[in-house]
């Protein structure tokens, strides 16, 4: 089986994603090219697992302390080199082409006929789940940005559709951790504006990682630079993470079982509505400010939580391998029956949305 795999380089969350899919697939002995866009070449790292991966501009969006510049988003955008990319990307010569939100494989994909998988969190908006609905210019973007044939999305909850569970790096595993450590991750954030934030909280020593303040130790806040085995040690070792709304981190975070404080990138609809879900399924606390007397009530009220997730990868992957034999909502229905308290019933008769409200969640325990 041979796959062209996009991946969104927006972030760091696609391709964490993709780094477990990569392993898994490896161990399948399929072949896969994969094919990143969204960021400069130079600024991917920790990239070896992916083998000679392919990088092109592809669209990406622009953010200024905290919010989502419209308007030098669409300057920096450049859609001819986007239409002369689809048109000369090749995939004829693949089984199945996955985008993980990835514009250029899914157009180039559509142009040719190929079939494409949408593998990712944002196709789980296909369905009425938990959405910020107030600017449906950007939820038609999101709904066309990177089209598929097919369907995948991952979410914290099934809602009563068939959607995936997260996807979690299974390197990181379950421990104790220090009560009075904070992991910080607010890339899209003034990181001055942070520093001066966290200085305000001096009962608790924080983990800063950022790329425009040089790495060191300043009073109780240590910065780190970017790269995913710092990280992942501090993930490992803080109890608490104040991060911004995406996907795959909360999704680690909850895995690991952490107090969990998110500020969406204003204007970010994806993120707005990561935050909403977050808040229903009573899964962490959400703020559409941060300083640093909300970031101390948040540390000192909130609980923490711990969702326990199945090896999505691994199910993914052997379903690629035969999907003749099952349905999308066999496999999703089969992976929530593997986290305790999501029985069948729960899995077809979940409320649907925010109108009817949340009835359960996946195993969601408070330590």
């Amino acid at each position: 089986m041979k796959i062209l795999y996009g991946v969104q380089g927006t972030g760091n969350g696609h391709i964490t994603r993709a780094r477990a899919m990569a392993a898994e697939m490896a161990l399948a002995g399929i072949q896969v090219d994969f094919v990143f866009s969204g960021r400069p070449a130079a600024d991917y790292f920790d990239m070896e697992v992916f083998g000679d991966y392919r990088t092109f501009q592809g669209l990406s969006f622009v953010a200024r302390n905290g919010a989502l510049d419209l308007m030098a988003t669409c300057r920096h955008a450049k859609l001819m080199t986007l239409f002369r990319d689809v048109r000369r990307l090749d995939t004829r010569g693949y089984d199945l082409v996955m985008t993980d939100f990835e514009p250029i494989v899914a157009w180039a994909a559509r142009r040719q006929g190929t079939p494409c998988l949408g593998f990712g969190h944002q196709y789980a908006f296909h369905y009425d789940i938990p959405r910020y609905t107030k600017n449906w210019v950007a939820q038609w973007i999101m709904a066309n940005f990177a089209p598929a044939t097919t369907a995948l999305g991952a979410h914290w909850h099934h809602f009563g559709y068939p959607i995936l569970p997260p996807l979690i790096h299974n390197q990181i595993t379950a421990n104790m951790a220090n009560s009075n450590q904070v992991l910080v991750y607010l890339p899209f954030e003034n990181s001055e504006a942070v520093m001066d934030w966290l200085e305000g909280v001096p009962d608790y020593q924080f983990r800063l990682h950022c790329k425009d303040i040089e790495p060191g130790i300043y009073g109780h806040v240590e910065v780190f630079p970017f790269a995913r085995a710092s990280f992942q040690e501090n993930l490992s070792q803080c109890e608490s993470v104040l991060c911004n709304a995406g996907f795959e981190l909360n999704s680690e975070a909850l895995q690991l079982g952490r107090r969990i404080l998110v500020k969406p990138l204003t204007g970010q609809i994806e993120q707005h509505s990561n935050a909403i879900a977050l808040e229903l399924l009573g899964l962490a606390e959400t703020t559409d400010e941060l300083n640093s007397e909300v970031i101390c009530n948040w540390l000192e009220t909130s609980q923490v939580r711990q969702v326990s997730y199945p090896n999505v990868a691994r199910a993914v992957v052997s379903w690629l391998q035969t999907n003749d034999e099952m349905s999308i909502e066999d496999l999703c229905n089969g992976l929530w029956k593997q986290t305790p308290e999501a029985s069948d019933q729960e899995f077809r008769s979940n409320a649907r949305g925010q109108s009817q409200g949340i009835a359960s969640v996946s195993k969601v325990s408070t330590v």
